[in-house]
């Protein structure tokens, strides 16, 4: 039997994913955790096949999360779950070091048969987001990488980069905490930074701030 572990802040998502696993016959949910420090404790203490994380969690994201697990536990396989469809983040979890990315919207056979593929050594790579790898590789790099940021994206940069919170974020520009997390990720992953530290530092470097 294969151990999973389970990252997701949503209970009832936590739930549907045990009664998916729960049908099959050699994988079993071995733990589960609603935040990145709640999951780093679980894979300390105990041996995990894969860890299926949601990409959206309170506090640090799963990204984060990601490049923790990759440090700590480097053989550790991670499948990363998102509402988010595969041009968005895909690309981003895969080159933090993900194993695969699924949509929730996917189908639980979908789901199934990534988690068996990814805790055999495989990854898991839908034609969709293959694609959208090809078109990265083939992208432009000579530009900076804050050209590369999305309108709205560049508007969170700023102003984490001004000092504001994630609330102080959310509320002027009228977004949720959550939608903010991913912007986050998104613009740290585009800058290959690692915090709003040095999210402010390459702001003030290239002059996009005062």
């Amino acid at each position: 039997m294969k151990r999973i572990l389970i990252v997701d802040d949503h209970p009832i998502v936590r739930d549907g994913l045990k009664q998916i696993l729960g049908d099959t016959d050699d994988l079993v949910v071995g733990g589960e955790a609603g935040n990145a420090d709640e999951a780093l404790s679980l894979v300390r203490e105990s041996d995990f096949d894969l860890v299926v994380l949601d990409i959206t969690l309170p506090g640090r994201t799963g990204i984060d999360l990601l490049r923790d697990l990759r440090r700590e536990r480097p053989a550790l396989p991670v499948l990363m779950l998102s509402i988010h469809p595969e041009d968005e983040l895909g690309i981003r979890a895969v080159k933090a070091g993900a194993s695969g990315y699924l949509s929730k919207q996917c189908a639980s056979d979908d789901l199934v048969h990534a988690i068996q593929l990814i805790v055999t050594g495989n990854k898991y790579i839908s034609r969709s987001l293959a694609d959208h790898l090809i078109e990265e590789i083939q992208r432009d790099t000579n530009k900076p990488p804050h050209e590369l940021l999305s309108d709205r994206e560049y508007e969170v940069m700023s102003l984490i980069a001004t000092g504001s919170s994630m609330k102080e974020v959310a509320a002027a520009l009228s977004l949720c905490k959550s939608t903010v997390s991913t912007y986050r990720v998104r613009i740290m992953d585009k800058l290959n930074v690692r915090s709003n530290a040095e999210i402010t530092r390459y702001a003030i470097h290239h002059g996009l701030v005062n």
